[in-house]
């Protein structure tokens, strides 16, 4: 196995691979398991949290963190600027955040039970843009807006992750500075003490310390969602070293169904689940590279899937679970395409000619 099995660093150059489809399956599973809560409230069960003591959606996330982890650590140790390493982050995230928000807060007009002057007069109408580009400081509703749906009136449910996935980023670049994303010891005592904290924090936040709650719930989204980041980081420092099979993929499976429902198996899971991804996404070959030719559609599919879903539980009170996915993902789809070819693929393509405008701006500065 360890002469056949294909080394990690010999399958990321280029873009012959898997992982857009990867993504997208992601996303897709994130509108799965919020359906439940969004059409049954806030306490529905969501898929596997019985099993494995978290939900389909939680496993979704991981997958989306592993990747980032592998590819921005890349991104990072190949840039050509840290200007262009920035410019590049923001563009992916910001120009689509903003449109989706411009558009709900369009639609939220619709949808309000307040009088259109009311709405619009709103602070929280105003704030509700501005807020949320934050990241750190969500405004999850829009004043009149779904406050008789089952889940309430949060419009965006799925926002939260994006201020850990770029406090995640800054973590890279902090690997990057001290020189940790070139040094395989670094980087291994960085997934030892990332690791820790993914055990202690949660025990943390929950031990009943004088702490905000606000900084408790930071506390255990850090320990959740820097793991799996951790370990694409550390794939990515290790890739000489990394063999990517099939078997070894299937092995890490075996003892999921003899453990027990709680966050040892969670983490389990999501060990087993980043390497299955790397696997997946590198390895075969064939007609699912035919994926690529459409774009990236999962980062749409993630920001418009949450809103969709609420305006399907308000115009079709009672929906199931069931109905709220069929319905909700083709429209979701059609909106991703969208915001895919209008607003995101334009703006990566800005990447490299704003990078380097503020490079010659910086140099005239100095």
């Amino acid at each position: 196995m360890r002469l056949t099995a294909p080394r990690l660093e010999d399958m990321l150059p280029g873009r012959d691979n898997n992982l857009n489809i990867v993504r997208m399956i992601a996303a897709s599973m994130v509108l799965v398991s919020h359906a439940f809560p969004i059409a049954l409230g806030a306490g529905a069960i969501e898929p596997l949290s019985e099993l494995t003591g978290t939900s389909l959606g939680h496993y979704s996330v991981a997958v989306f963190f592993g990747i980032s982890g592998l590819l921005i650590a890349r991104s990072f140790d190949r840039r050509r600027s840290m200007v262009q390493f920035l410019v590049a982050r923001v563009l992916r995230l910001f120009p689509a955040l903003l449109v989706v928000l411009a558009l709900t807060v369009a639609a939220g007009a619709w949808f309000t039970a307040l009088p259109f002057g009311d709405y619009l007069a709103a602070a929280g109408t105003w704030s509700y843009v501005p807020a949320n580009l934050t990241l750190a400081f969500l405004q999850y509703p829009l004043p009149g807006v779904f406050e008789t749906n089952p889940y309430g009136p949060p419009i965006n449910g799925s926002l939260w992750t994006l201020f850990y996935e770029v406090a995640c980023y800054g973590g890279v670049v902090a690997l990057g500075l001290i020189g940790a994303l070139r040094q395989r010891w670094m980087a291994a005592a960085a997934m030892v003490l990332v690791t820790l904290f993914h055990f202690a924090g949660p025990a943390i936040a929950a031990s009943g310390l004088p702490l905000p709650a606000a900084i408790a719930t930071r506390i255990d989204a850090f320990a959740v969602l820097t793991f799996p980041f951790m370990l694409g980081t550390f794939a990515y420092v290790w890739r000489d070293q990394i063999r990517l099979s099939g078997w070894v993929a299937a092995a890490l499976w075996v003892p999921v169904p003899f453990m027990s429902p709680g966050y040892l198996m969670e983490s389990w899971i999501v060990l087993a689940l980043v390497y299955s991804t790397f696997w997946f996404g590198f390895v075969p070959k064939g007609a699912l590279l035919n994926y690529n030719r459409l774009g990236d559609y999962s980062y749409g599919v993630y920001i418009y899937a949450f809103p969709v879903q609420q305006a399907l539980a308000y115009g079709l009170p009672g929906i199931s679970p069931v109905a709220n996915m069929a319905l909700a993902f083709p429209v979701t789809l059609v909106l991703a395409v969208l915001s895919w070819n209008l607003v995101e693929a334009r703006a990566l393509a800005a990447v490299s000619p704003l990078a380097d405008a503020l490079s010659r701006k910086g140099r005239q500065a100095a």
